[in-house]
Protein backbone atom coordinates (compact mmCIF):
# COMPACT_ATOMS: atom_id res chain seq x y z
CA UNK A 1 0.00 0.00 0.00
CA UNK A 2 2.25 2.75 -1.24
CA UNK A 3 1.31 6.18 -2.46
CA UNK A 4 3.98 5.80 -5.15
CA UNK A 5 1.73 3.15 -6.68
CA UNK A 6 -1.55 4.81 -5.74
CA UNK A 7 -1.47 8.49 -6.68
CA UNK A 8 -4.08 10.66 -5.03
CA UNK A 9 -5.44 14.17 -5.31
CA UNK A 10 -6.18 16.54 -2.45
CA UNK A 11 -9.44 18.47 -2.50
CA UNK A 12 -10.23 21.21 0.01
CA UNK A 13 -13.93 21.92 0.43
CA UNK A 14 -14.57 25.64 0.95
CA UNK A 15 -18.26 26.35 1.27
CA UNK A 16 -21.14 26.04 3.63
CA UNK A 17 -23.43 28.66 5.09
CA UNK A 18 -21.30 29.45 8.17
CA UNK A 19 -24.55 30.35 9.94
CA UNK A 20 -23.25 29.89 13.47
CA UNK A 21 -20.03 31.74 12.78
CA UNK A 22 -21.77 34.58 10.96
CA UNK A 23 -19.05 34.98 8.32
CA UNK A 24 -17.02 32.90 5.88
CA UNK A 25 -15.01 30.50 8.02
CA UNK A 26 -12.28 29.97 5.43
CA UNK A 27 -11.00 33.52 5.95
CA UNK A 28 -11.17 33.67 9.73
CA UNK A 29 -7.83 34.66 11.21
CA UNK A 30 -6.20 32.23 13.63
CA UNK A 31 -2.70 32.96 14.86
CA UNK A 32 -2.10 35.40 12.05
CA UNK A 33 -3.24 33.10 9.23
CA UNK A 34 -6.63 32.30 7.74
CA UNK A 35 -8.10 28.87 8.39
CA UNK A 36 -7.81 27.87 4.76
CA UNK A 37 -4.17 28.96 4.66
CA UNK A 38 -3.52 26.72 7.65
CA UNK A 39 -5.16 23.74 5.95
CA UNK A 40 -3.21 24.35 2.74
CA UNK A 41 0.11 24.68 4.58
CA UNK A 42 -0.37 21.60 6.73
CA UNK A 43 -1.36 19.46 3.75
CA UNK A 44 1.10 20.88 1.24
CA UNK A 45 3.64 18.06 1.18
CA UNK A 46 1.75 14.78 1.36
CA UNK A 47 2.80 13.52 -2.06
CA UNK A 48 -0.46 14.43 -3.76
CA UNK A 49 -0.64 14.66 -7.54
CA UNK A 50 -2.54 17.95 -7.24
CA UNK A 51 -4.40 20.16 -4.80
CA UNK A 52 -7.77 21.53 -5.89
CA UNK A 53 -10.30 23.79 -4.24
CA UNK A 54 -14.06 23.26 -4.36
CA UNK A 55 -15.89 26.57 -3.98
CA UNK A 56 -18.87 28.36 -5.48
CA UNK A 57 -17.24 31.75 -4.85
CA UNK A 58 -13.87 31.53 -6.62
CA UNK A 59 -12.96 35.22 -6.65
CA UNK A 60 -12.01 35.54 -2.93
CA UNK A 61 -9.78 32.45 -3.24
CA UNK A 62 -7.92 33.48 -6.39
CA UNK A 63 -4.85 34.60 -4.43
CA UNK A 64 -4.30 31.00 -3.30
CA UNK A 65 -3.47 30.08 -6.90
CA UNK A 66 -5.15 26.68 -6.78
CA UNK A 67 -7.35 25.13 -9.47
CA UNK A 68 -10.94 25.87 -8.44
CA UNK A 69 -14.19 24.14 -9.29
CA UNK A 70 -17.78 25.12 -8.54
CA UNK A 71 -20.29 22.51 -7.43
CA UNK A 72 -21.45 20.31 -10.27
CA UNK A 73 -24.84 20.18 -8.56
CA UNK A 74 -25.34 23.41 -6.57
CA UNK A 75 -27.18 23.45 -3.28
CA UNK A 76 -26.23 19.92 -2.24
CA UNK A 77 -24.03 20.77 0.74
CA UNK A 78 -20.83 18.99 1.66
CA UNK A 79 -21.88 15.81 -0.11
CA UNK A 80 -22.16 17.84 -3.31
CA UNK A 81 -18.66 19.16 -2.67
CA UNK A 82 -17.25 15.65 -2.35
CA UNK A 83 -19.07 14.66 -5.53
CA UNK A 84 -17.56 17.58 -7.42
CA UNK A 85 -14.08 16.79 -6.08
CA UNK A 86 -14.36 13.22 -7.33
CA UNK A 87 -15.58 14.36 -10.74
CA UNK A 88 -12.82 16.95 -11.19
CA UNK A 89 -9.78 15.29 -9.61
CA UNK A 90 -7.23 13.69 -11.90
CA UNK A 91 -6.52 10.81 -9.54
CA UNK A 92 -8.66 7.80 -8.73
CA UNK A 93 -8.37 8.51 -5.00
CA UNK A 94 -9.13 11.91 -3.46
CA UNK A 95 -8.23 13.06 0.03
CA UNK A 96 -11.03 15.43 1.05
CA UNK A 97 -10.52 18.05 3.76
CA UNK A 98 -12.81 20.75 5.11
CA UNK A 99 -11.37 24.27 5.06
CA UNK A 100 -12.12 24.93 8.74
CA UNK A 101 -9.93 22.27 10.41
CA UNK A 102 -6.85 24.25 11.52
CA UNK A 103 -5.21 21.47 13.53
CA UNK A 104 -4.96 18.76 10.89
CA UNK A 105 -1.83 16.64 11.17
CA UNK A 106 0.36 16.01 8.14
CA UNK A 107 1.62 12.84 9.86
CA UNK A 108 -1.90 11.50 10.20
CA UNK A 109 -2.79 12.44 6.63
CA UNK A 110 0.30 10.64 5.34
CA UNK A 111 -0.65 7.59 7.38
CA UNK A 112 -4.10 7.69 5.82
CA UNK A 113 -2.68 7.86 2.30
CA UNK A 114 -0.53 4.85 3.09
CA UNK A 115 -3.76 2.87 3.55
CA UNK A 116 -4.80 3.47 -0.08
CA UNK A 117 -5.44 0.12 -1.66
CA UNK A 118 -7.28 -1.19 -4.69
CA UNK A 119 -9.63 -3.04 -2.34
CA UNK A 120 -11.04 0.04 -0.59
CA UNK A 121 -13.40 2.83 -1.64
CA UNK A 122 -13.33 4.97 1.51
CA UNK A 123 -10.68 5.52 4.19
CA UNK A 124 -11.99 7.50 7.16
CA UNK A 125 -11.03 8.08 10.78
CA UNK A 126 -13.82 7.29 13.19
CA UNK A 127 -14.30 9.18 16.47
CA UNK A 128 -16.58 7.53 19.02
CA UNK A 129 -17.90 5.38 16.21
CA UNK A 130 -18.68 8.29 13.89
CA UNK A 131 -16.78 8.72 10.60
CA UNK A 132 -14.99 12.00 9.96
CA UNK A 133 -16.42 12.41 6.48
CA UNK A 134 -14.61 15.65 5.65
CA UNK A 135 -11.25 14.26 6.70
CA UNK A 136 -11.38 11.17 4.52
CA UNK A 137 -10.21 9.56 1.31
CA UNK A 138 -12.72 8.63 -1.39
CA UNK A 139 -12.29 6.68 -4.59
CA UNK A 140 -14.02 7.51 -7.85
CA UNK A 141 -16.07 4.35 -7.35
CA UNK A 142 -18.09 6.53 -4.95
CA UNK A 143 -19.34 8.80 -7.74
CA UNK A 144 -22.34 6.71 -8.76
CA UNK A 145 -23.72 6.05 -5.23
CA UNK A 146 -23.20 9.70 -4.29
CA UNK A 147 -25.02 10.85 -7.43
CA UNK A 148 -27.94 8.59 -6.51
CA UNK A 149 -28.06 10.12 -3.02
CA UNK A 150 -27.94 13.64 -4.42
CA UNK A 151 -30.70 12.88 -6.91
CA UNK A 152 -32.89 11.77 -4.01
CA UNK A 153 -31.84 14.86 -2.00
CA UNK A 154 -30.42 12.64 0.74
CA UNK A 155 -27.49 14.83 1.76
CA UNK A 156 -26.12 13.16 4.90
CA UNK A 157 -22.69 12.10 3.76
CA UNK A 158 -22.32 8.76 5.49
CA UNK A 159 -25.61 7.42 4.13
CA UNK A 160 -23.88 6.41 0.92
CA UNK A 161 -21.17 4.49 2.85
CA UNK A 162 -23.43 1.44 2.97
CA UNK A 163 -22.26 -1.02 0.36
CA UNK A 164 -18.87 0.65 -0.10
CA UNK A 165 -15.59 -1.02 0.83
CA UNK A 166 -14.56 0.79 4.00
CA UNK A 167 -11.29 1.16 5.85
CA UNK A 168 -12.00 2.82 9.17
CA UNK A 169 -9.22 4.17 11.37
CA UNK A 170 -10.24 4.02 15.00
CA UNK A 171 -8.53 5.74 17.92
CA UNK A 172 -5.78 3.15 18.54
CA UNK A 173 -4.54 3.79 14.99
CA UNK A 174 -4.86 7.57 14.74
CA UNK A 175 -4.08 8.54 18.36
CA UNK A 176 -0.28 8.37 17.89
CA UNK A 177 -0.64 11.07 15.21
CA UNK A 178 -3.14 13.13 17.21
CA UNK A 179 -1.93 13.19 20.82
CA UNK A 180 -3.88 16.34 21.68
CA UNK A 181 -7.13 15.10 20.14
CA UNK A 182 -7.48 18.16 17.91
CA UNK A 183 -6.98 16.89 14.36
CA UNK A 184 -10.67 16.60 13.57
CA UNK A 185 -11.77 19.81 15.29
CA UNK A 186 -13.58 22.22 13.01
CA UNK A 187 -14.55 25.72 14.03
CA UNK A 188 -18.24 26.55 13.83
CA UNK A 189 -18.79 29.31 16.39
CA UNK A 190 -16.99 32.44 17.65
CA UNK A 191 -16.48 30.62 20.95
CA UNK A 192 -14.70 27.74 19.22
CA UNK A 193 -12.52 30.21 17.34
CA UNK A 194 -11.60 31.95 20.59
CA UNK A 195 -10.70 28.61 22.17
CA UNK A 196 -8.52 27.72 19.17
CA UNK A 197 -6.77 31.07 19.48
CA UNK A 198 -6.18 30.38 23.16
CA UNK A 199 -4.68 26.98 22.33
CA UNK A 200 -2.32 28.57 19.86
CA UNK A 201 -1.38 31.29 22.31
CA UNK A 202 -2.22 33.84 19.66
CA UNK A 203 1.04 33.12 17.85
CA UNK A 204 0.29 30.14 15.58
Amino acid sequence: MSTSHSPFSLAIIAGGKSRRMGRDKAFLQLGGKTLIERVIERSADLGQAETILITNKPAPYAHLKLPMFCDALPGKGSLGGIYTALLEARSDFVLVLACDMPFISARLLRFMTEQIDDNVDIIAPRVDGYPQALHAIYRKTCIKPIREQLAADRLKIIRFYAGMRLRYLDEPEYAPYDPDGRCFANLNTPEELAEAERLLGGTG
